[in-house]
């Protein structure tokens, strides 16, 4: 109920007050430029993400994780594997409740392929203090392709809400000079 309800009940037939339509049709062209706007950035912008993406089931992904970490495991650190691959490989990196796994060490100036799937939940990708973010699903194989320009340790957080367990999502990102 209004608190001053409309003269005739029938509203939607009353005309629209000009300086109403103008304000419609500021709004729509507005649209229309941020539209046109996220194509162009999406193109030209430096600072998008554009990823490949595949179907893939969690245990085939988790797999992929565990033959990597066989393969390049160069130590351990609180019981998580840290992995060296050689540069240009292929990099995967598995979230699960409530851990990156496993630990990553790149080389400065060096591409790798960045493969990252959840095997259980939605999760946040998120490299810090870059601020690289990437939504992590079950199912899905997400590729970045990355090249470390800094040498330094970065962390790796979940921004998208996990459970109870999520504020201690935390990984390791390891960028050394060769």
């Amino acid at each position: 109920m209004a608190i001053s309800p409309p003269l005739e009940r029938i509203w939607w037939k009353q005309p629209v007050h000009r300086v109403e339509l103008v304000w419609i049709l500021v709004a729509f062209l507005w649209g229309i430029v941020m539209f046109f706007m996220m194509v162009y950035w999406h193109a030209y912008g430096t600072r998008n993400l554009s990823t490949e993406t595949y179907r893939v089931s969690p245990m085939a992904y988790f797999a992929k994780t565990e033959a990597m970490i066989a393969k390049y495991k160069v130590r351990e650190e609180n019981g998580i594997p840290v992995v060296h691959p050689p540069p240009g490989s292929d990099v995967y990196l598995t979230a699960r409740v409530w851990l990156w796994y496993p630990s990553l060490e790149l080389e400065k100036g060096q591409t790798y392929r960045l493969h990252l799937s959840s095997i259980d939940l939605q999760h946040g990708f998120s490299l810090q203090p870059m601020n690289l973010n990437v939504q992590v699903h079950p199912g899905y194989e997400h590729v970045l392709t990355i090249t470390p320009n800094q040498a330094r340790d970065y962390g790796i957080v979940c921004n998208e809400y996990c459970g109870f367990g999520h504020h201690t999502m935390l990984g390791k990102l390891y960028v050394v000079a060769k």
